[in-house]
C-alpha cells in the first residue's frame, strides 16, 4: 500500500512539472502577450464623453454676401433716397442764392437814401450860388429855409422824427442832461429849459438822445 502511494505521488509530480514546463515554453514563445496585458490602457471616462459629443460642423461663411444684400435698397427706399438728395441739393442752392442776395442788399442798402439826398445837395449848391450873386438877403434866407424844410421832409418820410424836448419833463429814455441851471420859472423845475443838441428817433427807436439843460 505504501509503495503504490509513492508511485502515484511521483507520477502527479511529473505531470505537474510537465504542465509547468509547457506553460513556461508557451510564455517564452509569446512574451508580448504578457506585456500587452500589463500595459493595456485603462478606459478614460472623459474620452467616452468626448466621443459621445456631436461633431460641430463649420457652416460656410456667407456673411459678406448677406451684408451686400442688406446694403441693396428696396425700390421704395431708393426712391426716398433720391428725393432726399434732390431736396438737399435744392436747399443748398436756395441757401447760396439767399446769401448772395443778402450780400447784394447790404452793399446797396443805402442806395435809395443817397439817391434821395442828391436833390438836397443840388439845392444847397444852387443856394450857395445865389448867396454869391444875390443882393437881397431875404431871398437867400428863404432859399436856405426851403432846403432845410425839404431835407426834414425827406428824413420824416423814412421814419426819422425829431424828439420834442423843450419845456418837457426830463426823461432819461429820451434826454441826456448836460447841465442844470436855476429854473427861470417855477413851472420849469425838473423840466428841460434849453436844448443844446436835438435828438431823433427812427421808427420810435432813439438813435440820438437830446442833449438838454435841466431847470432846478
Amino acid at each position: 500500500m505504501g509503495v503504490s502511494d509513492s508511485v502515484e505521488d511521483k507520477e502527479q509530480e511529473n505531470i505537474q512539472e510537465e504542465a509547468e514546463e509547457a506553460e513556461e515554453a508557451e510564455e517564452a514563445e509569446n512574451p508580448e502577450s504578457i506585456v500587452d496585458e500589463e500595459n493595456e490602457p485603462k478606459e478614460n471616462p472623459r474620452s467616452e464623453i468626448e466621443d459621445n459629443e456631436p461633431e460641430q460642423t463649420s457652416e460656410p461663411e456667407d456673411q459678406p454676401e448677406e451684408e451686400n444684400e442688406s446694403k441693396e435698397l428696396s425700390p421704395e427706399n431708393q426712391d426716398w433716397k433720391e428725393k432726399y438728395l434732390r431736396l438737399s441739393a435744392e436747399f443748398d442752392n436756395y441757401r447760396k442764392r439767399t446769401l448772395k442776395e443778402k450780400m447784394e442788399l447790404m452793399k446797396s442798402a443805402g442806395e435809395d437814401i443817397f439817391l434821395n439826398i442828391l436833390p438836397v445837395i443840388d439845392d444847397f449848391e444852387r443856394g450857395l450860388q445865389s448867396i454869391n450873386d444875390a443882393k437881397d438877403t431875404k431871398a437867400v434866407k428863404e432859399g436856405v429855409e426851403l432846403i432845410y424844410n425839404k431835407f426834414k421832409e425827406f428824413i420824416n418820410q423814412r421814419g426819422v422824427k425829431e424828439i420834442d424836448a423843450k419845456e418837457k419833463e426830463f426823461d432819461t429814455d429820451l434826454h441826456e442832461a448836460v447841465t442844470k441851471i436855476p429854473a427861470p420859472d417855477k413851472r420849469l423845475k425838473g423840466k428841460v429849459v434849453d436844448v443844446i443838441e436835438k435828438g431823433y428817433t427812427l421808427n420810435d427807436k432813439v438813435i440820438r438822445y437830446a442833449k438838454v439843460v435841466i431847470g432846478e
